[in-house]
């Protein structure tokens, strides 16, 4: 009887492992669609999740977990923060897996194991513990990918009764299988997308532009932020060129596969003000405003000089007031190189802009 009684208690104790890295506690399969499992939102609007200690970590992945949270935090009201007394917080263990939602308590989320340290895939499964499914899992997939269910291991795929926010389907999304996850004959496709096979799927390389519309949807957050993947493209302030809105505070994350970022502006009329207090520009060296600045805050007329990251991520922030507006900016991106001679350059035309403003 005792036996028995154990078995009964470990069938309802040990996490149900659904569509390969979700972890659903048995009788919750339903929490999949659970509302009342999202982290609960402080009074000054932020969604604040605390991280356990990653002690048993080398120094590299402990700057690998934060630099993907990080991007999440600049992009979203979602802030990781040190975990001091908090009773719900998530704590990293071995695997590639996580919880659905917030499950109270001190709750694990899988890691370290090899293939599972990249941004996106790190991303990836913090996502699972915001309350997100598989990209691929949505009610309205079958319109945008073909399910190749005789090459596929058993128990993955499924489709869930999902909300989808009214947001539109994410090829790019770091929460979308790759083309041949879970297959059973190598070389096989198991998700095709449709009409056009030809699309990318399953990239790990950081937040799509939807999954950040996503996170702040479903968190209600209050934020103007994009994530720009193309090779190259352009952007710009809120209704160039007419006025820009009070009180606007906006972030482009321009992010390059393997290439450095070259940018420039065509456009720009910002309120001048001592010091740049008021409305500015300012841009970094990276995903987040902790990433080193290529250009501080700058504001009145342009031209402003060109400028190139030293990596693959740029972050743009751009700021207004209460008070005057003027016409904003627009400016455009494109793969850059950074050799000696550019980087030279752009010091000069720096030194030469803050010092005569020419």
């Amino acid at each position: 009887p005792l036996i028995s009684l154990l078995h009964v208690l470990f069938a309802f104790s040990v996490p149900f492992v659904y569509e390969g890295d979700i972890l659903l506690r048995r009788g919750r399969r339903s929490a999949i669609n659970c509302e009342s499992c999202l982290w609960p939102k402080s009074q000054d609007g932020l969604v604040k999740i605390s991280p356990g200690p990653f002690l048993f970590l080398a120094m590299t992945e402990r700057s690998w977990i934060a630099d993907a949270l990080q991007e999440i935090s600049t992009l979203t009201c979602v802030q990781f923060v040190n975990r001091t007394t908090e009773t719900d917080y998530v704590y990293v263990e071995h695997g590639c897996w996580s919880y659905f939602g917030k499950i109270g308590g001190r709750q694990a989320v899988g890691l370290v194991k090899n293939g599972c340290m990249d941004k996106g895939a790190i991303q990836h499964e913090m996502n699972h513990a915001l309350g997100f499914i598989h990209e691929q899992a949505r009610s309205d997939r079958d319109k945008f990918v073909k399910i190749m269910w005789e090459h596929i291991v058993a128990g993955n795929f499924g489709k869930v009764n999902s909300k989808n926010l009214g947001l539109p389907y994410d090829y790019s999304s770091v929460m979308h299988y790759g083309a041949y996850d879970f297959s059973s004959s190598p070389g096989k496709q198991t998700i095709v997308p449709v009409p056009d096979p030809s699309i990318p799927i399953g990239q790990r390389e950081g937040l799509s532009n939807l999954d950040v519309a996503k996170i702040n949807k479903l968190y209600k957050c209050n934020r103007c932020s994009s994530v720009l993947l193309k090779s190259k493209g352009s952007f710009s302030s809120v209704n160039h060129p007419s006025p820009y809105p009070n009180n606007s505070n906006c972030l482009w994350l321009i992010r390059i596969r393997q290439s450095k970022i070259f940018l420039q502006f065509e456009d720009f009329d910002l309120q001048p003000s001592s010091d740049c207090s008021s409305d500015y520009i300012k841009i970094y060296n990276g995903n987040s405003k902790n990433s080193p600045v290529l250009l501080d805050k700058y504001c009145g007329k342009g031209p402003l000089p060109s400028l190139v990251a030293s990596g693959s991520t740029m972050l743009v922030e751009f700021a207004s007031d209460e008070s005057i507006t003027a016409t904003g900016f627009r400016a455009s991106y494109n793969r850059g190189m950074n050799t000696p001679l550019q980087s030279l350059e752009n010091s000069i035309n720096m030194f030469v802009w803050k010092n005569w403003n020419l």
